[in-house]
């Protein structure tokens, strides 16, 4: 407990009303803190600021309570740089074929993948919106804490914890274990093919692991020592990586210039319009395009975020629908489409027919596309955990910010922790097949909640503002993607996802809804505080 709260010895105690004003007049942690502390969901913290300082013998702990909260360090290149980073993985590079076996056709392909683009960019600037009206980082589990959790005592504050349930727990590091491991493969390839080396199948998974096990260890290292190396780093790589696209780009023109469009004239031969194929094929494109909301999770460390992330949106999103666009031009015009949807690796395929000497530059492309795409996620799910733990959905320490980086270090280190355990597992993308229609779900009750603060919050000031029926249409439109998939092709990925949401439930009810709490936590969130440095946030940011 802070100084000015303790106790002195020749005072009378005060009584427990007295005590709450002296923690509401200390101004050192925020509302939610505070809020949660009082009714007894989070345990009061042991060590503070000047305990660190006073352990710190060489004095280069320079931060004061005040100090110490995310800081805004990303501007409008470095949030695009964010959105390009997240959006654009392995998947435009190894395996963009998903929406062509779907749609049938070439022509129907592209009008998918033009079409996906243009939802995304719709679902982000109506998170934009979002952004404003609730200036905090987390995206949907802060936009479901504003819109329903005022509307019921047990149901409201519900969506949030199960988004953090799935998607913190689950999804994002399963997610970044696959992405790491495929970042593995494309350093291990090359170098074993170049020196001929002949090893094991067992050899050959572990040396991969190992790989991947050092990139994530990289990836940790700079999200947990500063945003600003991120950024920097993250600018740099979401800059070659648009340079490679580019360059993919141009071999299809190349091609299509020398008079070989045989790939491209068959149009719209063989589509298959029936609804299910639509869907499924839309539901492809849209898995692709995921993380148009990278932004609007950070939103705390934007620098002017109502300008910056509207801004960064409208450019970041459609650029990423046109270079994905385009590059399908190019794959296709190269490409037959039974080679697009046979080959291991599409880019590389490619590479070898067009590129010539250049060829290398695919799988170079692809390794620095996955690295920047999990150092990215990695960096926003790690914000997430660090909102839920503020406001009592996570575990408390999850919420503290070391006192020289801030960062959020103890987040940074369980999302690495559990991608590690998911990268050491079996099967991960079955975890990402059974969650994946989940984040669909999300964003339709995303899109309803922006329709809910339009009336909660009506007076709030709203710099951005999307047209009402963007959202509507979209919720509509969310709630067919998630459930057409379970209904027209089932499987049972789809039931355990259904259980593990249930499981929430039931941790949900004793330990937030109840707020029962071990008793060991109290020793718990002391130790991380003492092992990595870190202590609570000292205040909400400014809007």
């Amino acid at each position: 407990m802070a100084d000015s709260e303790k106790t002195q010895t020749e005072a009378p105690v005060p009584d427990a009303d007295e005590q709450d004003k002296l923690l509401m007049a200390d101004g050192q942690h925020n509302d939610s803190y505070l809020r949660s502390q009082e009714e007894g969901t989070l345990p009061k913290t042991e060590l503070t600021v000047s305990d660190v300082q006073t352990k710190e013998k060489n004095g280069d702990v320079a931060a004061s309570s005040e100090e110490v909260n995310l800081k805004r360090e990303l501007g409008l290149f470095s949030a695009v740089s964010l959105i390009v980073s997240v959006m654009i993985g392995s998947g435009i590079f190894v395996s963009p074929s998903s929406a062509l076996q779907r749609a049938g056709s070439v022509g129907e392909s592209l009008i998918i993948w033009a079409s996906c683009g243009g939802i995304s960019l719709l679902g982000a600037l109506a998170f934009a919106e979002l952004g404003t009206v609730v200036p905090q980082s987390g995206a949907e589990y802060s936009y479901f804490r504003a819109a329903f959790s005022p509307l019921h005592k047990f149901f409201g504050p519900l969506p949030s914890f199960l988004y953090v349930w799935v998607v913190v727990l689950i999804l994002r590091p399963a997610e970044v274990a696959i992405i790491v491991l495929t970042f593995a493969e494309y350093i291990y390839s090359p170098i074993a093919s170049a020196i001929n080396a002949e090893l094991s199948y067992f050899k050959q998974e572990l040396l991969k692991k190992l790989i991947g096990t050092l990139a994530l260890g990289v990836i940790t290292f700079v999200n947990f020592r500063s945003v600003k190396l991120f950024v920097s780093m993250n600018n740099i790589f979401s800059s070659f990586k648009i340079v490679i696209c580019m360059v993919v780009i141009g071999g299809g023109i190349y091609n299509l210039c020398l008079g070989n469009v045989e790939n491209l004239s068959s149009g719209f031969e063989g589509s298959k319009t029936g609804l299910k194929d639509i869907i499924l094929a839309i539901y492809s494109g849209l898995w692709a395009y995921d993380g148009w909301s990278s932004v609007v999770i950070v939103s705390e460390e934007v620098i002017k975020p109502d300008k910056n992330i509207p801004r960064s949106i409208m450019i970041g999103v459609p650029l990423v629908t046109c270079l994905y666009t385009m590059m399908n031009v190019a794959y296709m015009s190269v490409l037959t489409v039974g080679e697009m949807i046979s080959v291991p690796a599409v880019a590389v395929a490619f590479g070898d027919k067009i590129l010539g000497p250049l060829k290398f530059i695919v799988p170079v492309g692809v390794a620095l596309s996955t690295f920047s795409c999990a150092m990215g996620i990695q960096f926003g799910v790690s914000r997430l955990c660090f909102v839920a733990g503020r406001e009592g959905h996570m575990l408390e320490s999850i919420s503290y910010i070391h006192v020289r980086r801030y960062t959020p270090a103890p987040a940074v280190g369980m999302q690495a922790l559990l991608t590690l355990l998911f990268m050491l597992s079996g099967d991960i993308i079955s975890l990402i097949e059974f969650a994946s229609f989940l984040i669909w779900t999300f964003y339709g009750l995303a899109f309803f909640a922006l329709i809910v603060l339009r009336k909660t919050k009506a007076d709030t000031y709203r710099p951005y503002k999307v047209p009402i029926v963007i959202p509507v249409v979209l919720a509509v439109l969310s709630a067919v993607i998630a459930g057409v998939p379970i209904v027209m092709d089932p499987a049972p990925e789809y039931i355990a996802a259904i259980l593990f949401v249930l499981l929430g439930v039931v941790v949900y009810y004793p330990l937030v809804y109840k707020k029962k709490r071990l008793p060991c936590m109290e020793k718990f969130n002391y130790f991380i505080q003492v092992l990595m440095e870190v202590v609570p946030p000292a205040k909400m940011p400014d809007n």
